[in-house]
């Protein structure tokens, strides 16, 4: 009776170990998963890039010795979102740039996709618009998902500390897309203010609003 009750007790502890086992298994690789490809978060240190500009110079954050930090905005042409929004992105770069923080736009469409943002079209607007920022055009699309860009227009406020670039903000430009003389909310501007006033930003977060990202599938 006792040489069974043995084995009963040691058959439990085997179904358990392997059971434990099994489930830690299931839960790592999920968790791998998702962190590949979630982009970055608030506090987040963003790496460098090197794009095409529409000058067809290629363009790093590296490049900008003086430069604070950055507003990187993944917008594209054909998005109607990011059409509304262009007006305010310049305004953005005119008001930020000499304070050390340029906006640096991305364009993360596949052209095959949407032919509308091919790098023939992106050269037409950026001079139609008359845009005094590098407009980089994401090739091969390997930039966009490092940072977790999912809209048209989706930004990322970078500050510089020492060598690193270290996420500050994710999200909209502000609260209406459609009005910019109906605005309530200037999420952007709150957090460069604060920025330039070595004050922590209020808001890091918000949702972005625009069209999706467009890949080949």
């Amino acid at each position: 009776m006792k040489n069974i009750k043995i084995l009963m007790t040691a058959a439990i502890v085997g179904l358990s170990l392997l059971s434990f086992t099994k489930t830690n298994h299931k839960d790592e690789e999920p968790k791998s998963k998702t962190t590949s490809t979630k982009g970055y978060e608030v506090g987040d240190v963003a790496t460098d890039f090197k794009l095409k500009n529409v000058d067809g110079k290629m363009v790093s954050l590296s490049d900008f010795k003086k430069a604070k930090g950055f507003i990187i905005v993944f917008t594209c042409n054909h998005c109607p979102y990011a059409k509304k929004y262009e007006g305010r992105i310049i305004e953005l770069d005119k008001k930020y740039k000499e304070a050390g923080y340029p906006v640096i736009a991305i364009n993360p469409n596949d052209p095959n996709v949407q032919p509308e943002d091919g790098f023939k079209e992106m050269v037409a607007r950026a001079k139609e618009k008359g845009f005094a920022f590098p407009y980089l055009v994401d090739e091969g699309q390997k930039v966009y998902p490092q940072y977790g860009a999912t809209k048209t227009p989706h930004v990322f406020i970078l500050q510089k500390e020492g060598a690193k670039n270290v996420v500050k903000y994710i999200g909209a430009i502000d609260n209406n897309y459609e009005d910019p003389n109906d605005v309530s909310e200037r999420y952007v501007e709150d957090a460069m203010d604060a920025l330039l006033k070595n004050e922590p930003v209020k808001m890091t977060k918000t949702v972005a609003i625009g069209c999706t990202i467009k890949v080949k599938k």
